[in-house]
């Protein structure tokens, strides 16, 4: 056994029944720390536990340099002779930080919780046998042993691990079954003592690779004996099986990996602000330092008081204690709460975004989701869309409109209000639906005189992995894809009933004639192969191949010199003209002969140890050759309602639109006119055209739109500026169209796009071979179509039509971008001009790092004075109506163009909060300086005239009012004042003189800045248009 070990790399040994030794392997866990081979079924959706959650949300919260920094600060304000402002001044709103987003973690987390599923199998463990009855869900990765069903098939759902809602066939091992079923099935498998050896627990959900070792026997495992966790047991009274990986171990667990956070570029742009911020604080207060120094040496000596004061001590050893009380005083300038700000108003966009009306769909229940809270106001900023076009763009609901059978072209491509439907009563088994409209292929169908018709609808009855369910009498199928359940059910419906399949048999119906096919390999579809193919033997002992698949593909394996070549381009050509979909469909008669030889070829690779996807794919490719073409099928998928619309709004906001799609040229191009993505007029760019040199002035010159092929495209790539130039040729032209291209092409071209371009990128697709797309773009948008719900669990955002997505970027992506880019500008505003007054006053105080506010002042000013307002703007300004962004998609270009949050709008923003610093200082120091009022009477003045002005910003750049912003507003006035009152001596401020004096030079300071503000947002419109 442990030369099989070492051998083959399959190293997860499962001993059925066998408590000591998992007992003996079981992992177990203290903290965070785990030992232990086998997992128990329990799944820890949460984070922290009552013992972990204060060490390990603080540890997470101090990854943040800010709050690191910030509780620096705290330490440094607790050695008496640096502290220049009592600890609790920086304390106080630091715990505020970190209670805020330790309450919302711990919010997350219960959540989490809350959806811990599985719970009533915690119990099973690696070795236990396992019973599933009817309808419930696969508590862990079981090998099925034998069912209630004959041959122990076994019918599972697999929607909440790829969303596909067909059912799948899964069955025993032939031995399993015969000896474990029977009146006695719990005594035997009490009794079971089988030997798993399987490769170690890994997420690949569609591979599988293992034997059972059992009564001296091997019998080789793969995925079609393996139940995963998450699946729905259906169409099968009970299932019994022997639990191979449980809890973590399990792979619909192993693929959930760390979520990888994508930061915007105004978050990276506002990073870099506050180092440099952070630069210029450590460079500020290393020059007081240096003036607190020098004021010691010079200024000191020439008073008494002041040499007291000092205690004999040295310049320079005063300049390094008044270093890090200027950083302490100056640290304010850190916009401390900022972060946590950030994330309350993006969750609060999230929410507004689910919230929407105008984005819910009422046919499948299915409003916007925001999946992650990083990216609003990356909506306001795309710059490409790329998109897929079958299921995005198009409704992804197949009608069999067409079918090219034998040099004819059967079928009416008319409107479906004018369509008038086959009479089929002679089909008993038939379920309406039908789309077709010819009776001339029905009545070869039904006089049989014509065997090519004939043998192109076995085809399409066999080639398949349909699914069948019986209803009321009647066949009802459940197919992994639209294509699929489209052609079976045309066959249906023309005579060609598929009733029936187990694992070893296929059972149709031909014209009310029962056969029975053996099924001896299929032949599976995949996004490279492009084609999928079954091998049986008919009835009458015959072995043949049936094929079907994109014509690109089966085309170049069909036998040299095959007939028909030039009416089969031709009806390609005029199916493509009426925007339908083809597959080819082929045959081959194989010998018994290579069928022994290659099925020997193909066990071998089953358990080899290399690539096995890499051995497959070429022993399919020896079979899947010599083919004889029986035709080609033509289907319709029609648009989506609002496509056109949408992507003409979205070309005027200023998007560069890329379809990226599998089928042929003439197809995507037509398809490309009638959603608008093109004009009547465009000239289309492909070929070799893209290859010249006039290329580029052709572009400008006229309308133009480039077409490229996925052979092209792999062709093109291999030269590395090529990607720069073939993307700065498409920012000249109006869209761009890739057709034939695969999966793993369409992320190199979102990627190509990322690195050739500054503009932001959006992926929007509805499967799974659009994962690697969305993942790759900035920004990726899954739709909830009918091809599983992949696209949408690997998204940013999900919709479920592509005209919500006009909402989505001119609405609420323009929103977005201009509250947080008005939340940004607005923080450091408030919090460097605040803390620049310290450096006016340090002039006369001879730089001793004396405060110019009073220390509760200092506390209250972020957290409780001027928090609120901002708030209620980041959450609800408006600078323009929905309908107006809708009306005048051009005003979405203010976020392509980076107008409100560049490097210069930051420069100006930061030498207009110095203005305000001086005007804040000087104004009442130049008033007060030669009076009798004291000292705290000038910073009662200054810091009134801080948070009047502060407000006073707010009131003028908010457009549009709520009550919850006029509550704000009158709140953190009102706070203010009560607080002020009630933190100071009421005889400070018995004469009434000097209460006047403070109000009348604060509504002096107010005006003087207003004036200031409203000239800066004049210019700023001027700008803006």
């Amino acid at each position: 056994m442990m030369f099989y070990d070492l051998f083959s790399g399959v190293k997860w040994e499962v001993r059925a029944n066998d408590h000591y030794f998992h007992q003996s392997c079981r992992r177990k866990s203290f903290l965070c720390f785990r030992w232990g081979r086998y997992a128990d079924n329990v799944v820890r959706s949460y984070k922290y536990t009552p013992l972990t959650f204060l060490p390990l949300n603080l540890y997470e919260q101090f990854q943040r340099v800010a709050n690191l920094f910030f509780l620096l600060i705290v330490i440094l304000q607790s050695v008496p002779i640096i502290a220049t402002i009592p600890w609790y001044s920086t304390m106080l709103p630091l715990l505020f930080v970190l209670l805020v987003r330790g309450c919302k973690d711990l919010a997350t987390d219960l959540v989490s919780l809350s959806f811990l599923s599985f719970s009533q199998s915690i119990l099973l463990n690696s070795f236990h046998l396992h019973r599933s009855l009817k309808t419930s869900h696969i508590s862990a990765d079981l090998l099925l042993l034998c069912s209630t069903e004959p041959h122990s098939l076994c019918y599972v759902e697999t929607a909440d691990i790829d969303g596909e809602t067909n059912l799948k066939f899964r069955q025993a091992l032939s031995v399993t079954h015969t000896e474990l079923n029977g009146d006695s099935v719990k005594q035997n498998l009490a009794a079971f003592d089988g030997i798993v050896w399987c490769e170690k627990p890994n997420g690949n959900l569609h591979s599988f690779k293992g034997e059972l070792h059992w009564k001296g026997e091997r019998h080789l495992l793969d995925t079609d004996h393996l139940l995963l966790r998450g699946t729905v047991l259906r169409n099968t009274d009970i299932a019994y099986g022997l639990a191979i990986y449980t809890g973590s171990d399990s792979k619909i667990l192993q693929n959930c990996g760390k979520l990888k956070l994508k930061n915007t570029q105004v978050e990276m742009l506002l990073n870099k602000t506050v180092l440099v911020i952070l630069l210029f604080m450590i460079t500020t207060a290393l020059l007081l330092a240096v003036g607190a120094g020098l004021f010691e040496h010079r200024v000191s000596p020439k008073y008494d008081v002041v040499s007291v004061l000092q205690r004999d001590s040295s310049p320079a050893y005063l300049g390094f204690i008044t270093f890090w009380g200027y950083i302490i005083l100056l640290s304010p300038s850190m916009p401390m709460s900022l972060y946590i700000t950030f994330e309350v108003i993006h969750m609060v966009h999230c929410l507004l975004i689910g919230w929407d009306i105008e984005m819910y769909w009422e046919d499948n229940n299915s409003p916007a989701q925001a999946r992650t809270t990083t990216l609003n106001e990356e909506l306001g900023q795309v710059g490409h869309l790329l998109s897929d076009k079958t299921g995005t763009l198009t409704q992804n609901r197949l009608l069999f409109r067409q079918c090219f059978i034998a040099g004819h072209i059967y079928g009416l491509l008319i409107s479906l209000m004018l369509f008038s439907p086959l009479d089929l009563s002679w089909n008993r088994f038939s379920c309406g639906g039908l789309k077709f409209s010819d009776q001339r292929l029905v009545d070869k169908l039904r006089e049989r005189s014509s065997p090519e018709c004939q043998e192109f609808f076995t085809a399409l009855a066999l080639c398949h992995t349909v699914m069948s369910e019986w209803r009321d009498g009647l066949p009802h199928y459940q197919a992994a894809s639209p294509d699929e359940e489209a052609l079976v059910c045309a066959a249906r419906e023309l005579g060609w009933v598929f009733l029936s399949r187990t694992r070893e048999t296929l059972t149709i119906s031909e014209m009310g004639l029962t056969r029975n096919y053996q099924l001896l390999a299929l032949l599976d579809f995949t996004s490279k192969r492009r084609r999928m193919s079954v091998l049986v033997r008919d009835p009458g002992g015959q072995l043949k191949l049936y094929c079907k698949g994109a014509d690109i593909v089966v085309l170049e394996r069909l036998q040299r010199d095959w007939p028909l070549q030039e009416s089969t381009e031709r009806a390609l050509e005029l199916f493509a003209q009426g925007c339908l979909r083809t597959l080819c469909v082929a045959v081959r008669s194989v010998p018994e002969a290579l069928w022994t030889e290659w099925s020997r070829t193909l066990s071998q690779a089953g358990t080899s140890t290399g690539n096995q996807e890499t051995v497959l794919e070429e022993i399919y490719d020896q079979m899947e050759k010599d083919l004889t073409l029986l035709g080609v099928t033509a289907i319709e998928d029609r648009l989506q309602e609002g496509v056109p619309e949408t992507i003409a709004t979205l070309r005027r906001a200023g998007l560069k639109v890329w379809v990226l799609t599998g089928d042929k040229t003439e197809t995507a191009v037509n398809v490309g006119y009638a959603c608008k993505l093109m004009d009547p007029d465009t000239i289309l760019i492909q070929g070799e055209e893209l290859r010249s040199e006039n290329t580029d002035r052709r572009a400008v010159k006229s309308k133009a739109a480039l077409v490229i092929s996925g052979p092209e495209l792999a062709e093109m790539t291999k030269a590395p500026e090529w990607g720069a130039k073939f993307v700065a040729l498409s920012d000249q032209c109006q869209s761009v169209l890739c057709c034939r291209v695969t999966p793993a092409q369409k992320a190199e071209v979102v990627e190509m796009v990322r690195k050739h371009s500054t503009s932001i990128t959006m992926a929007i697709g509805d499967g799974a071979n659009d994962v690697n797309m969305i993942k790759t773009a900035h920004i990726g948008v899954g739709l909830c179509g009918v091809e599983g719900s992949q696209a949408v669990q690997n998204a940013d955002f999900a919709l479920a039509q592509f005209r919500f997505l006009r909402r989505l970027l001119l609405v609420h992506g323009h929103w977005s971008y201009y509250r947080i880019c008005i939340l940004l500008r607005y923080f450091l505003y408030k919090t460097t001009a605040f803390a620049l007054v310290h450096i006016w006053y340090s002039f006369y105080n001879g730089f001793s790092a004396q405060p110019m506010y009073e220390s509760w002042f200092i506390s209250l000013y972020t957290t409780l004075y001027t928090s609120l307002p901002i708030q209620c703007m980041g959450f609800f300004e408006q600078d323009v109506s929905a309908k107006s962004c809708l009306c005048w998609p051009e005003i979405y270009s203010i976020g392509q163009k980076e107008q409100l949050f560049n490097p210069l709008v930051l420069a100006i923003t930061l030498l207009y909060s110095v203005y305000t610093s001086i005007i804040l200082f000087f104004i009442p120091m130049g008033i007060l300086q030669y009076s009798a009022l004291d000292y705290q009477t000038l910073a009662v003045t200054v810091q009134t005239s801080v948070l009047l002005t502060m407000t006073v910003e707010v009131i003028l750049h908010t457009k549009f009012w709520t009550k919850y912003s006029v509550a704000a507003v009158v709140f953190s006035l009102v706070a203010f004042f009560l607080s002020t009152l009630a933190l100071h001596s009421t005889r400070l401020f018995t004469f009434v003189d000097i209460t006047k004096c403070i109000l009348i030079l604060c509504i002096i300071i107010c005006v003087f800045q207003s004036n200031v503000i409203d000239l800066k947002i004049n210019m700023n419109q001027v700008n803006i248009l």
